[in-house]
């Protein structure tokens, strides 16, 4: 049965006014003044809003279907401290994406450089904002498949202070550090997500 989509369509306008940086230092702020269209018709009086800018990223799930074992990574981050969270995140594989690299290209990379691990094959899973409320970051996920039979060890580039803890667990693992809440981040909770949800899939692309 197909189910019928409520109606999506939205207003068109959207008017710039003005726009200024305000800050650029390790990341850049841009100040806006704008208004947009409205669901009632007409537009929303003019407002000012910031947009933290700090380029865009991929992200990897490693996974090693032949031993069925996730490799995972942990490391300091300063805003989860800030908001009162565990400061030492459980996380999957990122990077940003610098000028003339492909996502796939970064995938590739920051796997090597953060985990260790080789990725053989890649499956997209999604593009998403990261908060759309303030910042433009967009995130495209994959699920790199590798060989994690000598994955672990302390990893990452000193230059850039990254010391990043490599584990592994196996899919029952994974699901328990799920279900516990123990990860916290949007990025590591949605490829874990879409991963259970679509494992047989996985599973049929990546059979031995």
């Amino acid at each position: 049965m197909t189910v019928a989509l409520p109606d999506l369509t939205t207003p068109t306008t959207v008017d710039i006014v003005a726009r200024r940086t305000a800050f650029n230092g390790y990341f850049r702020i841009d100040e806006y003044r704008l208004n947009h269209g409205s669901f009632r018709g007409g537009v929303i009086g003019e407002m000012k809003r910031e947009v933290f800018e700090r380029g865009h990223a991929a992200a990897l799930l490693p996974y090693d279907p032949d031993r069925d074992l996730f490799v995972l990574c942990q490391q300091f981050r300063i805003g989860a401290h800030a908001a009162g969270m565990g400061a030492w995140q459980i996380e999957c594989v990122a990077g940003i994406i610098e000028e003339g690299e492909t996502r796939e290209d970064v995938a590739r990379r920051e796997a090597v450089e953060e985990a260790g691990c080789t990725v053989t094959d890649l499956i997209p899973m999604m593009q998403f904002l990261v908060s759309p409320g303030g910042t433009t970051e967009t995130v495209q996920l994959y699920l790199g498949r590798v060989d994690a039979s000598a994955a672990g060890g302390v990893h990452g580039l000193p230059e850039e202070h990254e010391d990043i803890r490599v584990f592994t667990v196996t899919s029952a693992q994974l699901r328990a550090l799920l279900d516990s809440g123990k990860v916290e981040n949007a990025t590591a909770l949605l490829a874990i997500q879409w991963y259970f949800l679509n494992k047989d899939r996985v599973a049929a692309a990546w059979r031995k």
